[in-house]
């Protein structure tokens, strides 16, 4: 089984340093490279291609907002998670906005650490829940009108459930008895219906709207 290939972008070295320490101690996962800003950690991405950048959020210069726009502009394959230490509402929404994958805080335990890596790379959207209230206020297209919430079949809602609960496209498939092709299917649908961007849109939709 081929590891997670991580970067890891922060400004403090001895930060750097102790995360990669941390991330060694799981066998599933390799370090590939470090930055020290949002530039510098752009352009190693596009070079190195990891499946996981591990970003700050504040850091001199060229910011972790900076850095991830770059990087889901260049290789949107990348999956971005934030680790940092600010949950204020104005920095968890710009990293949202940006394209976060995730947003974690630094005070968080090694093993949640570890297993936040996991699941944004398996394809999960992970948010600590000192954001989560943050994470409900972005986006606006994700307001949608009352009709559309009456209009959505029991199947959708199940959808939308199982989305915000973090689950990724395989378990979704074997909750509702799917093949994973046509949970693909029935979740691009749902976002034309809706009018929406992406999965995390339809997480913010089910918690505003009260369907989980």
């Amino acid at each position: 089984m081929s590891k997670i290939r991580v970067m890891i972008a922060d400004d403090v070295e001895i930060l750097r340093r102790g995360l990669e320490i941390v991330l060694a101690q799981d066998s599933g996962i390799e370090v590939i490279g470090t930055a020290s800003d949002g530039k510098e950690a752009a352009q190693l991405a596009e070079k190195l291609l990891p499946d996981v950048a591990i970003m700050d959020m504040r850091m001199p210069g060229f910011d972790g907002e900076y850095g991830i726009r770059r990087i889901k502009q260049s290789c949107p394959a990348v999956r971005v998670l934030v680790l940092t230490t600010f949950d204020d509402d104005e920095t968890v929404q710009k990293a949202i906005r940006s394209g976060a994958d995730g947003y974690i805080l630094k005070e968080m335990d090694n093993e949640k650490i570890i297993s936040a890596v996991k699941a944004v790379s398996g394809g999960m959207n992970v948010y600590c829940a000192n954001v989560f209230g943050s994470v409900r206020g972005t986006a606006p297209a994700a307001e949608p009108a009352d009709e559309k919430v009456g209009s959505l079949t029991e199947r959708e809602r199940e959808l939308l459930k199982l989305i915000a609960g973090g689950c990724d496209n395989k378990t979704i498939a074997g909750t509702l008895f799917l093949a994973e092709g046509t949970v693909r299917n029935n979740i691009s649908r749902l976002l034309e219906k809706l009018g929406l961007k992406d999965r995390t849109q339809l997480a913010v939709y089910a918690v505003k709207n009260k369907i989980v």
